[in-house]
């Protein structure tokens, strides 16, 4: 039996044992799947189809139990050919809107809550990367004089991003010759993607007059800090550690540490977060288990959705057991990413 000739007694056994591992974490049955599902056929009959679906890798049989559970080709199967997504109630789209429908400045705070919000909704550990300010467009830079030699540098991006960075020089500088490099910069700047402005930087600026050589000169030396994202681990936001460690499977002591060690690792939730972007943007991305790179991540599965500022991506998405609520949580993460990028565009 491969995935082309599974028939449709077959499909619906398939996706009643997912769904069944799915609500209880424990084995499923024949005679649960034939008495629960009422799919017409005797427990006998039904228990000769699981030892099909299981010789053919769709589900498993744990130690001793008389039950089977899904393997990841099993989940990807149902995810793939047999899950309906579900339509999320009124009540938690209503709280989606009104969660947005706030006056919120910082794009810092709209991240922050954004993972808070999914991590309540979904009861697994949620993950929010910033926009990547590389595509975005220049709307303006600022430089405020600190001291004599100490200035803030403010790039503002059309989409509403704001990236600001301290900056020490070494000699004196004149509110004058702050004023002059700000507006030579604007300038010849203003309009160019920050991934263009950090590759052409120098030669733009070849020719710029004495007065403004110490202040441009700084920038050339600090390009990739000015103009590029900042470090990678620190784009990240994780929220709901503790719905996810409530989960059954994570009982054990040793699937605990695990947990722990993949909520401390952001680098291995960052790598997966930039696979998925690598997909199509207007689909909702899912990995399931031994289909991650990462051998941390084996036992999880990743549901993610890109949301856009402007020209900027960023990408929401949730982490939890393989035994996850698929049809509803990849409508609310479809759903948030719609109204986070909408509410963003709006503002």
């Amino acid at each position: 039996m491969s995935e082309e000739t599974l028939n449709e007694r077959e499909k619906t056994i398939l996706r009643s044992v997912v769904q069944q591992f799915i609500l209880t974490a424990t084995p499923v049955g024949s005679r649960n799947v034939a008495k629960k599902y009422d799919i017409g056929v005797s427990p006998a009959t039904v228990r000769n189809i699981m030892a099909d679906l299981e010789d053919s890798g769709y589900i498993n049989h744990p130690h001793t139990s008389a039950g089977r559970i899904p393997t990841d080709k099993g989940y990807r199967y149902y995810v793939d050919s047999l899950m309906n997504i579900e339509r999320i109630p009124s009540k938690e789209k209503g709280l989606i809107e009104q969660s947005f429908n706030v006056e919120i400045d910082e794009t810092d705070d709209l991240i922050k809550l954004t993972s808070k919000l999914l991590s309540s909704i979904t009861k697994q550990l949620a993950c929010v990367t910033y926009p990547n300010i590389e595509s975005g467009i220049l709307e303006k830079i600022q430089i405020v004089s600190l001291t004599s030699n100490r200035i803030l540098i403010v790039i503002s991006i059309q989409s509403g991003l704001v990236k600001t960075i301290t900056m020490e020089l070494s000699t004196e500088i004149k509110d004058t010759q702050v004023l002059s490099v700000q507006s030579i910069l604007n300038e010849r700047l203003s309009g160019l993607t920050l991934a263009n402005i950090r590759s052409t930087f120098k030669e733009r600026f070849k020719d710029v007059v004495d007065d403004q050589k110490p202040i441009i000169r700084l920038f050339v030396e600090s390009v990739d800090r000015l103009f590029k994202d900042d470090v990678k681990t620190e784009r990240i936001i994780l929220t709901g550690a503790k719905n996810v460690i409530s989960q059954p499977e994570f009982g054990s002591p040793e699937n605990f540490q695990s947990i722990i060690e993949l909520i401390e690792d952001k680098d291995v939730i960052i790598h997966i977060m930039e696979k998925s972007s690598t997909a199509n943007k207007d689909e909702v991305f899912i990995s399931i288990g031994s289909e991650h790179e990462q051998k941390k991540l084996n036992e999880y599965s990743f549901v993610s959705k890109e949301y856009q500022i402007g020209e900027s991506y960023g990408t929401l998405g949730i982490i939890g057991p393989k035994r996850m609520a698929y049809s509803k949580i990849v409508a609310i993460v479809d759903y948030v990413a719609k109204v986070l990028s909408e509410s963003i565009k709006s503002r």
